[in-house]
């Protein structure tokens, strides 16, 4: 959710008692605009907080999108002092994946080798690499993962031109109440994975310039996440089972939507025994 509009987005996702404190919500309204003025970011985006052990201190990472698709993420332990931290990679998340429990709160803790699967640690031993993960870099691995599975927009609200580039819809006004309410009304803001496998007959009713991203209604398993109204029926709620803490918002007819984690950035592996 942009950080302009941080308090009033944060009450529309507030449903699941989930949130900040007063106290945290006026230090982050002040952080942020100097944040944005220090690394001159155009716009800064709040992605959310992932919460450390028991006693332990929280994380609360900041996700910026630049114009150029350049993606930054600053984290904080204070919500006061912020600094950027290192892009992640296909190894830091195929290592943090291997990684249980909770975060400690101290991004120079390191996981030790015992805590991976023996074939990571051998390959990094052959490597001639420590077989060590800072827990800095499974921050960032663990808000790439939570972005790649259920980092997700309103159908309409960016456009793939026909050259292939991705814009945001300035035209875009907000998703009916009706057509809000359907999972297949919302995308995955990540390179699609299910929309290659589609057959041309399946691909003929689609618009290339609006469906050229992987819909909520085919998720696996079936039943990941719940749709619900709220506010009297003037918000629409998307919550996920996988990523439990993950919650969209959106205001139907209007350009208000958005999403925040409040976590401890632990997969739900239970999930198709849930269901």
């Amino acid at each position: 959710m942009e950080a302009a509009s941080l308090p009033a987005a944060l009450e529309l996702a507030a449903g699941s008692g989930a949130g900040l404190s007063p106290e945290k919500r006026a230090v982050l309204g002040a952080s942020l605009l100097l944040l944005q003025r220090d690394y001159r970011f155009e716009r800064v985006w709040f992605w959310g907080c992932i919460q450390g052990g028991p006693g332990k201190a929280a994380s609360s990472p900041v996700l910026q999108r630049a114009w150029a698709c350049v993606v930054l993420v600053a984290g904080s332990l204070n919500c006061v002092e912020w600094s950027l931290l290192p892009p992640a990679t296909e190894e830091m998340v195929a290592q943090a994946e291997q990684l249980k429990g909770r975060f400690q709160g101290d991004p120079s803790f390191e996981y030790e080798y015992t805590e991976i699967n023996a074939e990571d640690a051998e390959r990094l031993f052959e490597d001639g690499k420590e077989p060590m993960i800072k827990e800095e870099s499974r921050l960032v691995a663990t808000i790439e993962q939570i972005d790649r599975a259920v980092g997700i927009i309103p159908r309409g609200a960016f456009l793939k031109t026909p050259l292939g580039s991705v814009r945001e819809n300035r035209n875009f006004e907000g998703l009916s109440l009706t057509e809000a309410k359907k999972l297949s009304s919302y995308f995955h803001f990540t390179e699609p994975v299910n929309l290659k496998n589609k057959t041309l007959l399946e691909k003929a009713d689609l618009d290339p310039s609006t469906d050229f991203l992987d819909s909520l209604e085919h998720d696996i398993p079936q039943g990941s996440w719940t749709v619900q109204l709220e506010k009297g029926g003037t918000v629409v709620v998307l919550r996920s089972l996988l990523w439990l803490g993950l919650t969209f918002y959106h205001v139907p007819m209007t350009k208000q939507y958005g999403y925040v984690y409040f976590g401890t950035g632990e997969k739900n592996l239970d999930l198709p025994f849930m269901l």
